[in-house]
């Protein structure tokens, strides 16, 4: 990769670093088409990978790293601008800071990360310096996505959904996904013209094309069952998923939104006539004890004596108990109930961070400190299902969700996420979050059903893949069928379920470990005997 000389400059390659990271970001759902561009995201991280190649100083790399990261960031996640400014309040100007000191306490992952990596890397080794490289950027996303309760948001790894590494999936994950990204970003930076012609270049690049080549087959065998099936195929269960389509300025007025919401989504749960009837978090926007007596016995009469089942996003709880996000599951029979309780809560939405009341109080959004669900909750039951809940974001934390496939006579063969992201307007939101949908599905090799507010309401097969959708900004119902997976648990969801994402950790300390020790080694001087 070539760049001009006028280009190198600090502040000039500045300006490179930060066209990368919007492109870093459009590569996650570009604009037009809200579709994920893995050879964008590939691109435009090999722009930074050049930026920071040794032997340039680790301040220098600091700096390109982290306004790469400020860009990608705020271009990612520029729409909580909207939450916060149009249906919080907060003066737009605030709004726009809060952004940038997200998007700017972020990126300090990645600046600290890759200053590290120009302070390790020998001038020796271009594979060692690719590697180490991947380890430094993976060392920065396992960092954004786990501490402070994490907001891994936009990791690199979703715009590889639909390329060639998403056969990684199913073995290492999202952020795995995004440490061979970088890896072969930095090593294309590294090669020379002369290096293309060598026997160890070509036999290199047959061994990562036959690496990917055997991971797909492995992948397709897994999907396909390319021997005879053990047991014979579950029967498709059939969906009726409710999209109220509740304007989010109107969604918690008592005058407007939420006898429309009351009224709608109970004449849809008693109309539909699938197998399993679905309405998106908070679809019921008050506490049970502020109903009108009757509403919500009425609803759960009705599939208690039938042979439907249905989900059904509520808040629950009291002042004196506290209170939940939840979902409440409705079965046949006398005292067949079930419920979950989200885990992972959403900082400044559901919990209010220790030294930041001040800034919620800004904000006209009904906000409180909820209890928090436990980790791995058990699935509901239903026609041969197990099928798991998460709510919202929770679906970001592939980590958390893999902690239900310890046992598995309660690991799930259906996942459901019931969301909310009208908080977002019609942004690229809601694509986005679709895309880290499919990429649990790859991961886990378990189907995704979304039933949210304005969308994106979607089916998701276990091999990642949308087969049912509804327009997003829509009032409609998506009638689908989705075919649970109940194959073993995939050797993602083995490893993660065990020991978390230790072993990311681990992998990216031994890389950057090693370096260090080469490093010292080429400079030790040698002693002639």
């Amino acid at each position: 990769m070539t760049i001009p000389t006028a280009l190198q400059g600090p502040w000039r390659g500045g300006v490179l670093a930060v066209l990368a990271g919007f492109a870093q970001a459009a590569s996650l759902a570009w604009p037009s088409s809200g579709q994920p561009l893995w050879g964008l995201q590939w691109v435009s991280i090999a722009v930074l990978a050049w930026l920071v190649r040794p032997p340039v100083p680790w301040r220098l790399a600091a700096w390109y790293g982290g306004v790469f990261a400020s860009a990608w960031l705020v271009g990612t996640f520029w729409w909580l601008f909207i939450s916060m400014h149009t249906y919080g309040g907060l003066d737009a100007p605030l709004a726009v800071l809060a952004v940038l000191a997200l998007a700017g306490f972020l990126a300090s992952y990645y600046a600290a990360a890759l200053a590290l990596f120009a302070w390790l890397a020998p001038r020796n080794s271009r594979g060692l310096v690719a590697v180490s490289f991947g380890a430094a950027w993976l060392l920065a996303e396992l960092a954004r996505g786990t501490w402070w309760t994490g907001f891994p948001w936009g990791a690199s790894g979703y715009a590889h959904v639909d390329g060639p590494l998403a056969v990684l999936a199913r073995t290492v994950g999202v952020y795995g996904i995004g440490f061979v990204a970088a890896t072969l970003a930095m090593l294309a930076v590294q090669a020379q013209r002369g290096d293309l012609r060598r026997l160890r270049t070509g036999l290199l690049g047959v061994a990562l094309l036959g690496g990917l080549a055997l991971l797909g087959w492995q992948r397709h065998c897994a999907l396909e069952q390319c021997a005879p099936p053990l047991q014979p195929p579950t029967q498709p269960l059939t969906l009726a998923l409710l999209q109220g389509n509740i304007p989010q300025d109107e969604k918690f007025q008592p005058g407007s939104g939420v006898p429309l919401a009351l009224r709608w989504y109970a004449q849809e749960l008693k109309r539909a006539q699938a197998d399993l009837v679905i309405a998106p978090e908070t679809a019921i926007p008050l506490l049970p004890q502020q109903l009108l007596p009757g509403y919500l016995e009425g609803l759960e009469q009705h599939y208690r004596t039938g042979p439907q089942a249905a989900l059904l996003g509520i808040p629950l709880g009291d002042m004196r108990q506290g209170y939940t996000n939840s979902v409440l599951g409705w079965l046949p029979g006398p005292e067949a109930q079930y419920r979950y309780d989200k885990h992972h809560l959403v900082p400044f939405g559901e919990f209010i961070p220790p030294l930041f009341k001040w800034f919620t109080e800004m904000m006209n959004i009904p906000l409180g400190d909820f209890n928090r669900g436990a980790l791995a909750q058990p699935p509901m039951h239903w026609r041969g299902q197990r099928i798991a809940p998460n709510i919202c974001y929770e679906d970001l934390f592939g980590e958390e969700l893999a902690a239900r496939f310890i046992d598995p006579a309660q690991a799930p063969t259906i996942f459901v996420n019931f969301s909310n992201i009208a908080w977002f307007g019609d942004s690229l939101a809601i694509d986005q979050h679709l895309h880290i949908s499919r990429m649990r599905a790859l991961e886990f090799e378990r189907p995704m059903v979304r039933a949210t507010n304005t969308g994106a309401t979607a089916v998701i097969d276990h091999r990642g893949v949308v087969t049912h959708q509804l327009p997003r900004h829509t009032r409609a119902v998506l009638i689908a069928q989705v075919r649970g997976h109940d194959g073993p648990p995939t050797p993602y969801a083995f490893w993660v379920a065990r020991w978390g994402l230790w072993p990311m950790w681990l992998l990216a300390a031994l890389v950057l470990l090693l370096t260090w020790h080469a490093q010292r080694s080429a400079a030790r001087p040698v002693v002639a005997g």
